[in-house]
């Protein structure tokens, strides 16, 4: 991860089970966006990164490197 790379946690829901992914986007991207959920599902760098599917989307957030991947609160 360089110093211009952003953390972030995905947290999906399917049938009742939550699973959380942690990736790694350019700072760069997401800075052109005002909501992240924007970036996920419309950027062409981000999409040709990974695809989300964002019907079992939860959530989306920005985290510190700090942030322990096992901690699924």
């Amino acid at each position: 991860m360089t110093a211009e790379d952003v953390r972030v946690r995905l947290l999906f829901v399917d049938g009742g089970a939550y699973h959380t992914e942690f990736v790694t986007l350019p700072g760069s991207v997401l800075a052109g966006y005002e909501r992240l959920i924007d970036c996920l599902r419309e950027d062409p760098t981000v999409l040709g990164k990974l695809h989300v599917d964002v019907d079992r989307l939860c959530s989306a957030y920005v985290v510190g490197e700090d942030e322990s991947e096992g901690d699924e609160g």
